[in-house]
């Protein structure tokens, strides 16, 4: 039996990966390792909590003996783990780089120790920097993180490379833009909006609003780490985009839209510190050696999001 090791796993893309590949390998074993921190939330994988190859273990990847004692016995090591909020990294960097810095290294350790047949590092195209209004962030595109956050994954990135090129270990580094979907806690910019146009509370937008992102529904991710996990080519690295630009102030505007809330909802706010001006992915060499491509579209994913946010609301009476 194929056994992986899920880290991060009560987040938001692990919740979501989990699912997926339960759902798709219904033979494989999953162990998901997750410290529990406010972002990860048990509740999202209750309806899981009774098959027999799925396990949860509380801990923190800094862990060694814990990691060694779980990795000893799996096939994959996968790396969602992370800190992974901007802001909170500009008001603490220190536990940004414990966590995805040295809890990637622990990983590492154990994942060389007990050679397993491939780790995974989950990364982020923020490690790239910032793009001007044309062209797009590659997999050789040099790294220039700009928050504490980006350049704790741009370490963590590094640190996988070196543990490829210095023992060998058999790698992949994913870097994807940004995700939406089911299950992501409401302190990104997706389902905060959703969650204050539901309270009718006011909407900050960082800025003049006009920062770009391309989004990725979350399950297209999924799909695009299952052939990089059973398919890529060792010690490559594969972005995954959605290759859906679009500024935040559109985002925001959709919403109100499908929810039918006024505009007078959004309320500008000071820039973030070091705000990136634009976000946008090349993901040809991932649909060329991989035959990877997105399925949902930005409308169709993003209805699918509100949906199942206005249905998360209903079922609890009102309350996220």
């Amino acid at each position: 039996m194929v056994k992986i090791l899920v880290t991060g796993g009560a987040g938001f893309i692990g919740t979501n990966f989990i699912k997926y590949m339960l759902n798709k390998y219904p033979d494989y074993e999953i162990v998901n390792l997750d410290l529990l921190t406010y972002c990860g939330n048990l509740e999202n994988l209750k309806d899981i909590e009774s098959n027999k190859n799925y396990s949860f273990i509380k801990g923190n990847i800094r862990d060694k003996d814990l990691v060694n004692e779980i990795v000893k016995d799996c096939n994959y090591v996968i790396n969602f783990a992370a800190e992974s909020h901007v802001d909170r990294s500009i008001q603490d960097p220190e536990i940004f780089i414990k966590s995805n810095v040295l809890g990637t290294q622990v990983l590492l350790d154990a994942a060389n120790q007990f050679n397993v047949e491939k780790y995974i590092q989950i990364s982020t195209d923020e490690v790239y920097g910032t793009l001007g209004s044309t062209g797009y962030f590659t997999e050789t595109t040099p790294l220039a993180p700009n928050s504490p956050y980006s350049a704790s994954k741009a370490s963590a990135d590094l640190v996988v490379r070196a543990y490829h090129e210095t023992f060998n270990l058999p790698i992949n580094i994913t870097r994807c833009s940004n995700n939406y979907g089911p299950y992501q806690f409401p302190e990104k910019l997706i389902p905060l909006m959703i969650y204050n146009a539901l309270k009718d509370k006011p909407l900050p937008i960082y800025g003049d609003g006009k920062n770009i992102r391309d989004w990725l529904y979350v399950y297209d991710h999924c799909t695009a780490i299952d052939l990089v996990l059973h398919k890529g080519k060792i010690g490559e690295i594969y972005n995954i985009g959605g290759n859906n630009e679009k500024q935040n102030i559109e985002i925001v505007k959709l919403i109100l839209k499908q929810l039918k809330k006024p505009e007078s909802l959004i309320t500008f706010v000071n820039d973030r510190l070091g705000h990136d001006k634009r976000y946008a992915i090349d993901s040809s060499k991932i649909q060329k050696k991989l035959g990877w491509k997105p399925k949902y579209s930005f409308e169709t994913g993003i209805k699918e999001t509100i949906d199942w946010y206005l249905n998360k609301w209903m079922s609890k009476s009102g309350k996220m």
